[in-house]
């Protein structure tokens, strides 16, 4: 299991609408990407109003669904960092890359 401190972090979120994203960055504490189908953020969540997360703070990568990343080593990410980016009506991790 991948310790806290060696989580990849979000290193770029432009997706300006989630609560998390305060300037270009993720303030979450940590993220989940990815379903059987695609390489989702599931911590998206679009509330104009809120801003979440704690200033300060950069988000990690919690867990890894997408088990045909080749980053994804028992759904755990082992990218450096990744970026965040908008998908139609969601965010995406634009670091993923198919085995």
């Amino acid at each position: 299991m991948t310790a806290a401190m060696e989580m990849p972090r979000v290193q770029e979120c432009v997706v300006a609408a989630c609560a998390y994203n305060h300037t270009g960055d993720c303030h979450a504490f940590a993220i989940t990407i990815g379903s059987m189908d695609h390489a989702h953020c599931h911590t998206f969540i679009e509330m104009p109003a809120v801003r979440a997360g704690a200033d300060g703070q950069t988000a990690q990568v919690g867990a890894c669904q997408r088990a045909d990343c080749r980053h994804n080593e028992q759904l755990e990410c082992h990218a450096p960092a990744i970026r965040v980016g908008p998908d139609a009506d969601m965010a995406d991790c634009m670091t993923y890359s198919h085995r």
